[in-house]
């Protein structure tokens, strides 16, 4: 279990690394292709877009070519196409090697996670999701200084060239350790669901990406958000009425399920804003450099290793409805903490505030990942990863809008073209309160919800 946990984890590190790091190269990457910064944007929304676009299918295809052996596949299509974005001559080349690294990318998350789903017992499952947990806490706040470092002591390529080691090794791995699953029958593609949820993950994701990143003008990433709403709600209206949808919204039916999937979203908008507003806050309220600010948020996710070793006793001693109710609460406290930071604050406090939010966050989100799957039948195992995965991602970058939003109206307010400390501390009360009703909504699980996988009604006898 630890081997197969070790090899999905790491090849997720790779790919939440890799979609941070891009973003601290883009003007050395500018001055290469001899383009403007914002239009290098264009190399971050290409690979989110396909992103996006590919991962409702993940469940049908780990079903039909089976779970290993697309698992591999996407590793050596997110490695090759590192290698493309490293060689690239031009803008147009890097934009379809990034497309394809969003392909590569779309398989790995989702059909990773159904790989473990599949191999681990129920018992064992909080111990695996707390490997799966670390990747995406660590890629976030290690990627921006991982990129300055690489950008100003070698040059833009290695931000790419450093997944190709990672792929190879993971591809031997994945070989060696992980046997083959069996194929399934997932019935005839859903070609209009695709389309449909296509458009609907990537017109919202580009759209609200654009809002808190500026890469596109206000009136097209309105006009994006738009069409990808009405792509989103003509998939519903779609899969209401398809034998097998894409995405199975009945999943919805399940309570662990639904509970992990509209809490979890409510708290990743949340975290989704932080690796955004914390590095700003930092270089434009208190004057640190980027690298300086990439070695304080760093520490944050120092929290996810020290959680791995107490989310199960944690749980066991607890349960599931307990620790995500009450550790939502303190979650958003910690991050409303944030709000205060100012210059004249010991670097030590600031230390001891984000470390302990990292250790409430990646302990949350081991509970969400791992609930979530407590009543899902394995049969639809993989529809359950598929649809989570597609949330997931929503959610995260609606997190970056809301903190953005946040910060520009704070600032408008005041009459201020440029943000202040002040307009930061609005914005990160605002992604706080976004959390608290996600501690509301765990009460409504059952108070033996998951002890299967916790041990939690053993520890109560």
């Amino acid at each position: 279990m630890r081997m197969a946990a070790l090899i999905v984890a790491s090849a997720l590190f790779m790919q939440n690394l890799d979609s941070t790091v891009v973003a601290t190269a883009l003007p050395t990457m500018a001055k290469a292709f001899d383009v403007s910064p914002v239009t290098m944007n264009i190399a971050i929304t290409s690979y989110l877009v396909s992103l996006a676009a590919f991962i409702p299918a993940s469940g049908w295809v780990a079903d039909r070519y089976g779970a290993r052996a697309v698992f591999r596949a996407a590793i050596i299509v997110f490695t090759l196409a590192s290698v493309l974005c490293g060689v690239s001559q031009s803008l147009a080349m890097l934009v379809a090697a990034r497309i394809l690294q969003g392909l590569g990318g779309a398989m790995m998350v989702p059909v990773g996670r159904l790989l473990l789903l599949r191999r681990v017992g129920k018992t064992n499952l909080v111990a695996a999701m707390s490997w799966l947990t670390m990747p995406a806490l660590l890629g976030p706040v290690i990627g921006p200084p991982v990129g300055g470092f690489l950008v100003t002591t070698l040059s833009w390529h290695w931000i790419f060239d450093i997944n190709i080691p990672i792929g190879i090794v993971g591809v031997l791995l994945v070989t060696r350790f992980i046997r083959e699953d069996e194929r399934t029958d997932p019935g005839q593609f859903d070609f209009v669901g695709q389309i449909l949820a296509g458009i609907g993950m990537a017109g919202l994701i580009m759209g609200l990406s654009s809002f808190g990143r500026g890469a596109l003008p206000p009136s097209a990433a309105v006009v994006l958000t738009v069409v990808g709403a009405l792509g989103a709600l003509g998939y519903v209206l779609h899969a209401r009425h398809h034998a097998h949808p894409l995405l199975d919204l009945t999943l919805m039916r399940v309570p662990t399920f639904a509970v992990s999937v509209y809490a979890g979203s409510l708290f990743r908008i949340g975290i989704g804003a932080m690796p955004f507003l914390l590095p700003l806050m930092l270089q434009l309220g208190f004057g640190f450099s980027a690298f300086q600010s990439g070695l304080i948020t760093f520490i944050s996710a120092a929290g996810a290793l020290v959680t791995k070793p107490v989310a199960r006793p944690m749980l066991q001693r607890f349960g599931f409805r307990s620790v995500l109710s009450v550790n939502a609460g303190i979650s958003a406290v910690v991050l409303g903490l944030t709000a205060t930071f100012r210059p004249g604050w010991p670097i030590i406090a600031i230390y001891a505030v984000l470390l302990i939010g990292g250790v409430f966050r990646s302990l949350q989100f081991t509970a969400y990942n791992t609930i979530a799957y407590a009543d899902i039948s394995p049969e639809r195992m993989s529809r359950a990863t598929s649809f989570y995965s597609t949330l997931q991602q929503l959610s995260i970058t609606l997190g970056v809008t809301v903190g953005a939003a946040a910060l520009a109206v704070s600032g408008a307010i005041a009459g201020k073209p440029h943000p202040r400390l002040a307009d930061f501390s609005v914005a990160f009360v605002v992604v706080a309160l976004f959390m608290v009703p996600a501690a509301l909504l765990a009460l409504r699980l059952p108070a033996s919800a998951g002890d299967e996988m916790s041990g939690h009604a053993t520890a109560r006898r």
